[in-house]
Parts: C-alpha cells; sequence; structure tokens
C-alpha cells in the first residue's frame, strides 16, 4: 500500500461519498444479530457502526493511524486496531469479513487473501467492493498529459483496479467460493467547485510523492483544467468510478 497519510476529517467531509456508496454493500454482507464480522480497511469507522447497529460484534482494522484515531474517538463501543490487510491476525475467527474501497491500494493480494481465509470461520463469508478495470481512467489520463506538459514523462500509480475475471481467480485459488459478482461503472459527484483538485489531494497524493509541491500544485491545477470541459456538469464535478462488487464463501 503506498505511503499516504490521511486527513481524517478531510476525509468524511469532502469526501463522504465513500462510506455513503458503502451503505449499499451492507446488503450484500446481510450482517445478522450475534456475529462477528471485521471491517477490513474501515477508515473513520462510520460503515463499522451501521453494521454494529444490526447486533453484530464489529472490529475494524486499518493501515491508517490517523483513520483509526478518528474511529476510536467517533465510535467508542467498537474495537478498533491499526492492521495492514497484508499482515494481520486475530484468534478469534468471524462469521464475515467486510470491506469497502480498500483493496485496491494493496499491491499484494494474494497476501490478503490468505489473511482473510485464515481469519474466517468455515462457510465464513468475504463480501467487498473495490476498484474495477478502467477506474478513474480519465483522471489517470489527465494527470499524465498535466505532468508530460511540465516534463515529467513518469508517475508512479500505486492502484490495483482489476477485471472480474482476474479477481475471481484470485478467490478461486485461495479457495473461496464466488457467490456474487457485479461490475458496473458509476459516475460519482464530487464535493464543492474544488471537488476535483480536492480528490486528486486526497486520493492521489503517492502519483507526486517524489515531486516539490509547487511543481504537484501546477500539474493538479492543469490536470482539473483539462478535465473541466466533460466532468464538470451543472455546477458539480463527477469522476468516471467502475467498481467490482463480490461476495465469496470460505469453503467448508
Amino acid at each position: 500500500m503506498p505511503e499516504i497519510k490521511w486527513n481524517a476529517s478531510l476525509y468524511d467531509n469532502k469526501h463522504a461519498f465513500v462510506s455513503q456508496y458503502g451503505e449499499a454493500l451492507i446488503d450484500w454482507l446481510q450482517p445478522s444479530a450475534g456475529e462477528a464480522i471485521l471491517d477490513l480497511g474501515c477508515g473513520t469507522g462510520k460503515l463499522a457502526n451501521d453494521i454494529a447497529g444490526f447486533g453484530t460484534k464489529v472490529t475494524g482494522i486499518d493501515a491508517s493511524a490517523e483513520m483509526i484515531e478518528k474511529a476510536k474517538a467517533s465510535y467508542p463501543s467498537i474495537e478498533f486496531f491499526v492492521k495492514d490487510a497484508t499482515d494481520f491476525s486475530f484468534e478469534e475467527k468471524f462469521d464475515a469479513i467486510f470491506s469497502n474501497a480498500t483493496l485496491h491500494w494493496i499491491a499484494d493480494q494474494p497476501a490478503t487473501l490468505k489473511n482473510v481465509w485464515n481469519s474466517l470461520k468455515p462457510g465464513g463469508r468475504f463480501v467487498f467492493e473495490m476498484g474495477g478495470q478502467h477506474n478513474v481512467r480519465s483522471l489517470v489520463e489527465a494527470l499524465h498529459t498535466a505532468a508530460k506538459e511540465k516534463g515529467i514523462t513518469e508517475l508512479t500509480d500505486h492502484w490495483y483496479f482489476p477485471s472480474v475475471a482476474t479477481y475471481a481467480a484470485l478467490l478461486e485459488k485461495q479457495g473461496f467460493s464466488i457467490q456474487q459478482s457485479l461490475y458496473f461503472q458509476r459516475d460519482t459527484k464530487l464535493d464543492g467547485e474544488d471537488g476535483m483538485k480536492n480528490w486528486f489531494n486526497m486520493f492521489a497524493s503517492f502519483f507526486f510523492k517524489h515531486l516539490p509541491a509547487p511543481t504537484t500544485e501546477k500539474i493538479i491545477n492543469r490536470a482539473v483544467e483539462i478535465l473541466r470541459p466533460t466532468h464538470y456538469r451543472e455546477g458539480n464535478w463527477w469522476a468516471d468510478y467502475v467498481r467490482l462488487r463480490m461476495r465469496a464463501v470460505k469453503k467448508v
């Protein structure tokens, strides 16, 4: 996972759509009272709290200490831990593991799926949504175009956006049985006049890790200018999200 220092307050205030869209994923989870459920990549804890509302015992993990600090402060009745998806374990086995908008940040997918498998009870379910193939493709293209105009020929992309077939193969190799899958485009409204600029600063900062701040700002501003004719409509910015949602079960 790229080294990103998350601004937990900005994440909640300007990018609340992440949790709001994740609410539909809970329908796929179908949590039941008394179940033990792990929220993998819980962020600031909003969805973990929603799941706990079904009478479940929820545990949340996230690699970001800033996110976990905010989650603990907001939802003190839920246990939250700073843990990386590629390196976690619990003595307790879970009935289900839930993950929203997290897996596409992780480079080592096999290690993550092995940890998920080991943390589930036999018959336990893994329900997740992540960026799918071609997610935010036009935004990335705009960044590369803007960078090339500044004489920068390479920007490092850390995201992992798989096709349905690619990720299904990974799940089945680990031993999961796939019950449901959905691959769909979901244009996503970004908050405010600076919505696109804020999105780049929040989610794409790793592109500019080795660039000075003034250069980064110029590239982002130019990318926003490139995108304005196609992605700014009726007073709102829109990002071309493509999502992959799946429900898989640990074979008994």
